[in-house]
């Protein structure tokens, strides 16, 4: 039951603050204010969205599903384990200016997309350890909640950082 409902209080909790929380346009990233933090912003996120690519390759070195790959040496998944963590810890400030800077909006798709994709991808990132932690859940869990947060990093980086950086306009997507 911890491995739902802990997951989905998360996804939740960040939802309810982003709607509740005023929005401080002025907020900066690592000093940089405006169309510079959007831009510093969509550099960080293409560089997260390939440590989730990375990633993935790793997994599937490790479960053997890698074509043309001998089996991972045990380093690979210390590598593995360490690389998330690290993802995990490089996403932050960048969800953190989302949420602080424009909060929960749905002015558009995209936008809309994108808010409610965020909220799902910390509780995606919850519900990764979970199964990671637990014996008793079946094992296929495990690969579909990383290829849930590698998909889910695409659909965030898709409808924000590609948006910045194609001169706010992505494939799909109206400019309005």
């Amino acid at each position: 039951m911890l491995a739902v409902l802990l997951p989905v209080a998360v996804g939740v909790g960040i939802y309810l603050f982003g709607t509740h929380h005023t929005p401080r346009y002025d907020n900066g990233l690592y000093g940089r204010h405006g169309t510079a933090a959007v831009d510093l912003k969509a550099q960080l996120s293409t560089a997260l969205l390939g440590l989730a690519f990375i990633q993935l390759a790793l997994a599937l070195w490790m479960y053997g599903r890698l074509p043309g790959a001998r089996s991972a040496p045990r380093p690979v998944r210390l590598g593995h384990r360490v690389l998330g963590f690290l993802t995990f810890l490089f996403s932050l400030p960048i969800a953190y200016h989302c949420l602080t800077t424009y909060g929960i909006e749905t002015t558009t798709p995209r936008v809309a997309i994108h808010s409610f994709a965020g909220c799902a991808l910390y509780g995606a990132f919850v519900a990764k350890v979970i199964v990671v932690r637990s014996r008793r859940l079946p094992g296929l869990l495990l690969p579909a909640m990383g290829a849930l947060l590698v998909l889910g990093m695409a659909l965030l980086w898709y409808t924000a950082a590609l948006w910045a950086l194609n001169g706010d306009s992505v494939p799909g997507f109206s400019t309005v």
